[in-house]
């Protein structure tokens, strides 16, 4: 089994704030309240990672809320793993993860999710955001004449 890293439990914590915000300020919903005991304690341990196994189970069912709303699969439809690369060149998963993706449980798949964010080589994350830009840039303004040097 995987380990959960604590900044998916700060996000499953936020989640469930916008979804279930404090009527005073003080008190938290039970979900807030059991994600909350769990981060609590990994600060208190210094501790970057908890392991699924043993999750409590309010705590459990709270953060798989939170990650039933995350995209299952950082696959963008450019698998270079077919074409034979270790590593995919469109989402950055390796050829095993991609082939087990289905039966990998949660805390790998946000485990790989994490790898290839902090990795940040993936056209995933730096490929279409560059041709978004170049399109942005490349299109006249409305009502704006065509640039004649162009």
């Amino acid at each position: 089994m995987a380990a959960i890293h604590i900044t998916d439990i700060e996000a499953a914590i936020n989640f469930w704030r916008q979804k279930k915000p404090s009527p005073d300020g003080v008190t938290l919903a039970p979900e807030l309240r059991a994600l909350a005991e769990v981060y609590a304690l990994m600060v208190y341990h210094h501790e970057d990672e908890v392991d699924e196994v043993g999750f409590p189970s309010e705590a459990w069912a709270a953060w798989m809320a939170w990650y039933r709303e995350t995209p299952d699969t950082p696959c963008i439809a450019i698998c270079s793993t077919s074409q034979g690369d270790d590593e995919c060149k469109g989402c950055g998963r390796s050829f095993d993860e991609v082939q087990h993706w289905p039966a990998m449980s949660p805390g790998e798949k946000r485990a790989t999710w994490r790898r290839i964010t902090m990795q940040d080589t993936a056209w995933r994350f730096n490929k279409y955001v560059e041709r978004a830009r170049e399109t942005e840039h490349a299109q006249p303004e409305e009502g704006s004449a065509p640039d004649p040097s162009r």
